[in-house]
């Protein structure tokens, strides 16, 4: 049982790690754009920053998948990589659909791994609506500063 919650636990801290990594990283693409950003037409610019953070949240999530699939497959769980990453999706989008399972001395870690989706889940959301935040934030300063 402390293995498993051992090994939960780093997963869990490796994927948050991941998902901090990329938070900065879109937060200095976004501060390196702000002059393009800023400027007029702002409602197509503030389309395009939706669209790339939804797909950046997309990435970013797969790899929290690609994470917990790599370590059941590592550790013996799965024999091949197709089953180790259904069940990672599964587990962490809490889908559950419970057609694969995992054996009893690894049980602990479909837990862990739902958690994980729903802690990153609501992290991307807040990183989706911070970012269109801050990009209308700006857009609106510069505005009316140029009046």
């Amino acid at each position: 049982m402390f293995i498993q919650l051992a090994l939960g636990t780093a997963l869990l801290l490796v994927s948050i790690f991941v998902a901090g990594l990329s938070f900065w990283v879109m937060e200095v693409m976004t501060m390196r754009l702000h002059p393009w950003l800023t400027r007029e037409p702002h409602r197509p610019k503030l389309m395009l920053v939706l669209c790339i953070a939804a797909i950046w949240v997309m990435v970013q999530m797969t790899i929290g998948v690609w994470i917990w699939a790599f370590a059941l497959r590592g550790l013996g769980v799965f024999n091949a990589m197709e089953p180790a990453v259904y069940f990672s999706l599964v587990a962490f989008t809490t889908l559950g659909f419970g057609d694969i399972l995992l054996p009893m001395e690894w049980r602990l870690l479909g837990g862990l791994a739902a958690a994980n989706g729903l802690l990153n889940i609501g992290m991307v959301t807040a990183l989706l609506v911070e970012a269109l935040r801050q990009v209308r934030l700006q857009q609106l300063a510069t505005r009316k500063h140029s009046e």
